[in-house]
């Protein structure tokens, strides 16, 4: 294990390239970590109000966020629910909502898929987790936006197609608590997540927990890949300028090797030090460190070889291995162009299923800038979910996805166990079936309809 590596939470001393994690300077009277990224060339530090202003109130609300009256409203409101997991406890208003919801936000992670391709077509093991780690980074410029996305009413689905030869399905599992599962796959890999978000209010700000279990299987050998992201933190949620940090470890696990990559997060100091910032190495089994990695997550990440001390090998240099893909300029919602796609129906398979997510009318009026129809339509799909509710209670029934089945697993994760969900291949079947079919509705003519009684009045 390297010495000053960011499991040890940057402790020791030492003169290693990865040394400047545990050195800290004096300023403002607050500590600001520095990072290998001074070391490479990387600056031009955003500067964060940690405790937010009457001007970045005024901002939000010139972007069509919070204005004053209703941040007041709201503070009064949430105050009680102080300590608790707000998850889908609370029924906010549509002007904090993106056009998108929390099954197509999973589907974000496929962006950069090819990285997952060459992981799986590399004969180097140390490589492969350099190529599946970055993968898993890229999709944090996607989680930064402070936009709350949709959350997906029992039955919802997601589906994707014509991208890099992925296919993508996701289903809303269960409502309480709030679970997602997600397929995607292609020739080189697949892509099985169960993700049951858990959320602590803690005021001005709010900490998400990902519970969930992401697991990646390459194909050409068989090798299993096992991803733990860290928490992510939203700042300011009520007062002052929103923003998105997620500091901690990132541990990507080779199940098949045992080889590991174990990624330190910087969490964001004061004028906003260390924020983006991503540091960490490739291990093999014996925890000796193979490859340094370092970058940032919201522009890119870089990887040299390294020796067991982890410092940089003679004669290597850095190498960049993902770079963030151009973004449009001043896009409301801090879409990039794989996003707006998402939101398309240029990526949506032929016959698609009634409870996809682009149905929904409450996110296509907010996607038409038409929030008083999006806040009646969200009210009125949250009242009919209640109602099918009582109707199954009633009925003695319970809700049974159909895409994918519980299994008897419960694994645990650093924010609690979780019910794993698989994928029951019955979607390959549909949607083979479907291809074959010369129905050409358009896509954008079918009612949403996740619903499990058809019969009840909306």
């Amino acid at each position: 294990m390297a010495p000053n590596d960011p499991k040890n939470g940057g402790g020791g001393g030492g003169s290693g390239f990865f040394a400047s994690l545990a050195s800290s300077i004096s300023s403002l009277g607050s500590a600001m970590t520095k990072s290998v990224n001074g070391l490479v060339g990387y600056e031009g530090l955003e500067v964060i109000n940690p405790e937010g202003s009457t001007e970045d109130a005024a901002e939000e609300a010139n972007r069509g966020r919070w204005k004053q009256e209703d941040r007041d409203g709201y503070w009064k409101m949430m105050q009680k629910y102080i300590g608790s997991d707000v998850t889908s406890m609370v029924t906010l208003p549509v002007i904090i909502f993106e056009p998108m919801t929390m099954l197509q936000k999973m589907a974000e992670l496929m962006e950069y898929s090819h990285l997952l391709d060459m992981a799986d077509e590399t004969e180097d093991p140390y490589m492969r987790m350099v190529y599946a780690s970055s993968w898993a980074i890229s999709v944090y410029f996607a989680f930064q936006r402070t936009w709350k996305p949709f959350n997906p009413i029992l039955g919802e689905t997601y589906e994707m197609a014509n991208y890099n030869g992925v296919n993508f399905i996701s289903e809303q599992v269960s409502h309480h608590p709030p679970m997602s599962a997600g397929h995607a796959e292609n020739e080189h890999f697949t892509y099985d997540c169960t993700s049951k978000l858990k959320t602590k209010f803690l005021g001005n700000s709010i900490d998400v927990y990902p519970v969930g279990r992401t697991r990646v299987t390459l194909k050409r050998d068989g090798v299993v890949l096992d991803l733990v992201p860290p928490l992510t933190k939203v700042h300011n949620l009520i007062f002052g300028r929103t923003w998105v940090d997620s500091p901690g470890e990132m541990i990507m696990t080779n199940m098949t090797t045992g080889d590991k990559v174990v990624l330190y997060f910087q969490p964001c100091g004061w004028f906003g030090s260390g924020r983006y910032e991503v540091d960490g190495y490739v291990y093999n089994a014996n925890e000796e460190p193979k490859i340094l990695m370092t970058g940032k997550w919201n522009e890119s990440m870089s990887y040299q070889q390294c020796d067991g001390e982890g410092e940089p090998l003679p004669g290597t240099e850095l190498k960049e291995v993902w770079k963030l893909a151009d973004a449009p300029k001043d896009d409301k919602y801090q879409y990039t162009h794989f996003a707006h796609k998402i939101n398309s129906f240029y990526t949506a398979p032929k016959k698609l299923l009634p409870s996809d997510s682009r149905l929904r009318p409450d996110r296509y009026a907010l996607e038409m800038g038409d929030m008083s129809k999006s806040g009646y339509e969200k009210s009125s799909m949250e009242e009919r979910q209640r109602a099918e509710k009582r109707t199954r209670e009633e009925k003695g029934q319970s809700f049974t996805p159909k895409w994918f089945d519980i299994t008897e697993e419960v694994t645990p994760t650093p924010w609690g166990d979780l019910e794993v969900y698989q994928f029951n291949g019955k979607y390959l079947e549909h949607r083979e079936a479907a291809d074959k079919s010369e129905d050409n509705t358009d896509p954008k003519s079918i009612p949403f309809n996740p619903w499990q009684f058809q019969d009840m009045s909306t």
